[in-house]
């Protein structure tokens, strides 16, 4: 029979019987029936998981979430961070955000080694990174502190982290190739594709997956890569007015990294405007260059889904959820703008 800690009184209310027959059940005395017996023993397992569910609901996780990404995407996580914590059981779950932009690999392991030391505590890191040695090495480090981390959005390969979830990125490439080869059915030229950082797993896994598909869709294409600008509109411009000079063959676009209000620019000061161009995520810059007709389509992702889900994989690495931690990817949306979410019309995140 289950554990016998709570009131004969409440195990009655529960089982729906009298407090003398609930005596005589917990006590083994005679006088009780068969069918008595068992509804004890069913009000007192759900008393024990209801007490359970309380205790838990008592238990507080600090989760520290460090980011290496442009002020937008910063801002797009902190939102839905804190929207996804609402919806996160049974534990509460507070976090701290470490915020970078473009910062070398040194500075970001650094930042995950401060992670629960000089007496802070902490429960585990959200990361996004990129896939450098020294941060999985820092990873690992974490772990070994009893600090479980989840990668997000982009993976540090061979870190020891216990779970990614994010977007499924090859998956993104190749629906970029089926949308480009659509577009530009019948058209010459080539596709320009730019990255924020090729030292992201994620945004190298686009890029691999637009390549690939693109043998298939649209055998012959030219990819041009420029990037390393780390999201910055006015490197981006930059970089791409550079490209664009060099190849004046471009006739698409493929932003996988951001900086797509520099991408803009250098397209219609090269007299390249109106090109096709794919762009990714549904932050302020893009729904507003979605709405104007400057981007063709985004693929986007549900961030909210993506940092619930890896709070719940920090949860489960601490056992205070059933299951091991399982790497959950998403599958690109295809957003156009008629098919704008509502809520994002009205600028909501």
């Amino acid at each position: 029979m289950p554990r016998r800690n709570h009131r004969i009184r409440d195990v009655a209310e529960q089982a729906g019987l009298s407090v003398a027959t609930v005596d005589r059940v917990l006590h083994g005395r005679a006088g009780a029936s068969p069918r008595a017996v068992r509804a004890v023993e069913t009000a007192l397992v759900e008393l024990d998981r209801q007490s359970t569910r309380l205790r838990l609901s008592r238990r507080t996780l600090l989760v520290d979430v460090v980011l290496d990404a442009p002020a937008r995407f910063r801002d797009a996580v902190r939102a839905a961070t804190e929207e996804s914590l609402t919806t996160v059981r049974p534990a509460t779950v507070r976090v701290r955000f470490h915020e970078h932009d473009g910062a070398d690999p040194a500075e970001l392991a650094r930042a995950v080694d401060r992670v629960g030391s000089g007496g802070r505590v902490s429960h585990g890191v959200v990361l996004k990174a990129p896939d450098d040695a020294q941060v999985a090495a820092a990873v690992a480090r974490a772990a070994d502190r009893g600090i479980p981390a989840v990668t997000l959005v982009t993976d540090v390969a061979r870190s020891g982290r216990v779970a990614y979830v994010g977007l499924d990125n090859r998956a993104a490439g190749a629906t970029a190739a089926y949308l480009l080869g659509g577009f530009l059915h019948g058209r010459e030229g080539a596709v320009l594709a730019s990255v924020s950082h090729r030292a992201f797993q994620g945004e190298q896994e686009r890029f691999e997956g637009l390549v690939e598909r693109l043998r298939v869709v649209d055998p012959g294409r030219a990819v041009v890569r420029v990037g390393d600008a780390h999201g910055d509109d006015d490197a981006m411009a930059e970089v791409v007015a550079e490209a664009l000079a060099r190849h004046p063959d471009i006739v698409g676009v493929y932003s996988m990294g951001g900086g797509n209000g520099g991408i803009a620019r250098a397209l219609e000061q090269a007299g390249r405007g109106g090109v096709p161009f794919l762009g990714h995520d549904l932050d302020a810059d893009n729904r507003v260059l979605l709405r104007t007709g400057v981007l063709t389509a985004v693929l986007h992702h549900d961030l909210r889904a993506d940092l619930r889900a890896g709070l719940v994989q920090l949860l489960r690495a601490h056992r205070l959820l059933p299951g091991a931690p399982t790497s959950t990817m998403s599958a690109p949306q295809v957003v156009t703008p008629w098919n704008l979410p509502p809520r994002l019309w009205a600028g909501a995140v």
